[in-house]
């Protein structure tokens, strides 16, 4: 059965700045990560390598990355092409999946990550699923999947699909807030007012005309020809590549992105999944409660630094 989780009324803030590195793709486009440096480094933790969600970037782990930092873990999280403090493409065909593995792969060498773990938001666990293919167990140790898994539902992306790269300009995050609420306060309805603005200074930069939604608009164009009877290809077998590492899958109880269905069918085929279920909060859990915060650090601890 799966732990569940009220999140706190007031969620835990996370303390420590993050350092910015600079790297290059492999086709030479400029990307970027951030790096939190632990307090009280512990040669026994291993790093913890973040990758966000779709049109997300490292400021969804800004608050998780501090509390684990805080207690003797680096924690990396890197930008893909387009977002964040990455470059955009020229060529919005590259915001693909494939592409953006390979800028992956170039920011854990870059960074020098021998040995670790993954903390894969939405798109960022497919990415991890399929790092399993290439990464063995004895390299990266374990995995904790938030709010994905290997079947995702179209009514989901459809749902993300409509409003992505669109009113990207706002005139304060509090107007960038106010639209978020009205976009998502059914995955959300417990967030108070200080929440959706502090939701909106992790998806939106401060520019000197206005604030901006962190991504290049053009990643739009990638779901733009999905409908209703778009297939969804199988990732069964990317998921089962994890079969022989532990994972931790986290849901969102109002999720419509990762089916109950699906999480339970994941924990009948993965031998070593263990599960926890985040109520109030839908897609994706914003990780900033304490309680999920300690129950990611207590899965590091016990499964992937051993």
């Amino acid at each position: 059965m799966a732990d569940r989780i009220v999140p706190a009324p007031q969620p835990q803030t996370g303390s420590g700045s993050a350092e910015l590195v600079r790297f290059h793709g492999p086709d030479g486009l400029g990307l970027a990560a951030r790096l939190w440096h632990p307090d009280r480094p512990d040669a026994g933790r291993l790093p913890l390598l973040c990758l966000p969600g779709l049109s997300r970037n490292w400021r969804d782990f800004r608050d998780i990355a501090g509390v684990l930092a805080g207690r003797g873990r680096l924690v990396v999280a890197l930008d893909y092409r387009g977002r964040g403090d990455s470059d955009h493409d020229a060529e919005w065909h590259n915001y693909a999946i494939p592409v953006e593995a390979h800028d992956v792969d170039a920011g854990i060498a870059r960074l020098g990550l021998d040995r670790f773990a993954v903390l894969g938001t939405s798109r960022g666990g497919l990415h991890a699923m399929a790092m399993a293919h290439r990464y063995p167990a004895e390299r990266m140790r374990g995995v904790i999947l938030n709010d994905v898994g290997p079947r995702i539902e179209l009514r989901s992306i459809l749902r993300i699909a409509a409003s992505l790269g669109r009113h990207m300009q706002h005139p304060s995050f509090e107007a960038l807030a106010d639209l978020l609420k009205s976009q998502m306060a059914d995955q959300f309805p417990k967030l108070d007012r200080d929440g959706w603005q502090r939701l909106a200074r992790q998806l939106g930069r401060q520019t000197d005309e206005a604030v901006r939604l962190d991504y290049d608009p053009a990643l739009a164009l990638t779901l733009a020809a999905l409908d209703d009877a778009t297939p969804w290809p199988d990732q069964w077998p990317l998921f089962m590549g994890l079969a022989d590492r532990p994972v931790l899958a986290i849901r969102g109880a109002r999720s419509d992105l990762l089916a109950a269905e699906t999480l339970a069918l994941m924990a009948e085929r993965h031998p070593q999944l263990q599960s926890m279920i985040i109520d109030d909060e839908g897609h994706a859990p914003l990780l900033w409660d304490q309680a999920s915060q300690d129950r990611i650090e207590v899965f590091l601890n016990d499964f992937c630094d051993v």
